[in-house]
């Protein structure tokens, strides 16, 4: 049940390896990996997505579609972890009151909304829920965050640490999805160009 979910996008890197803010990518199709990571969440059944920006903000948000709703991590330089807690917080303070948020990275451009609705389904609007994708067993995005988990997950998030040793430590439910994507960050051009395995 994904009734009261919101998309999480956590969007604000330099993407230094890349070359460019991973958020400002072009995809085959047209667009940015932001936007059609958006469309992603929207798709598989969030109600609202909320973008985290940081490098080039004003630049990702032009190019994201109107309805999703952008905040800038201030201290976005410090890592993923710093945007994750930008973003919860931001979450907590969303009209809607989400039940649940749905935590996706810019930079999984094989991830189908397919991957965001098999792990909704496992949450089932739980506001306790901690559900996260696995692919071939290896722990991956998206992940499901219970409103009830926000501000514990928030307080410990930080630099490059995101939610992952809280996620370890309260048994989250995996889901594994490597039937729908490899799941893996593309960090580097070289990486873009490797054709996924088995897909």
């Amino acid at each position: 049940m994904s009734a009261g979910a919101l998309g999480l996008l956590l969007a604000a890197g330099a993407g230094r390896r890349m070359g460019t803010p991973k958020a400002l990518m072009g995809t085959v199709e047209g667009g940015t990996w932001a936007a059609r990571a958006a469309r992603v969440l929207a798709d598989g059944g969030c109600t609202d997505v909320l973008a985290v920006l940081g490098a080039r903000a004003a630049e990702a948000a032009a190019a994201l579609p109107v309805e999703v709703a952008t905040v800038v991590a201030e201290n976005w330089r410090d890592g993923m972890g710093a945007s994750l807690a930008a973003g919860l917080r931001a979450a907590a303070e969303h009209p809607r009151r989400p039940a649940v948020a749905v935590v996706h990275l810019v930079d999984l451009p094989d991830v189908p909304a397919a991957a965001v609705r098999r792990v909704l389904d496992r949450a089932d609007g739980r506001t306790d829920a901690l559900v996260r994708a696995t692919y071939a067993g290896r722990p991956g995005h998206p992940v499901v965050l219970g409103r009830a988990h926000w501000d514990a997950v928030a307080a410990q998030a930080g630099g490059e640490r995101g939610a992952n040793r809280y996620l370890a430590e309260h048994d989250a439910l995996t889901v594994e999805c490597g039937d729908l994507a490899e799941g893996r960050d593309v960090d580097t051009p070289e990486a873009l160009r490797r054709p996924a395995a088995g897909l």
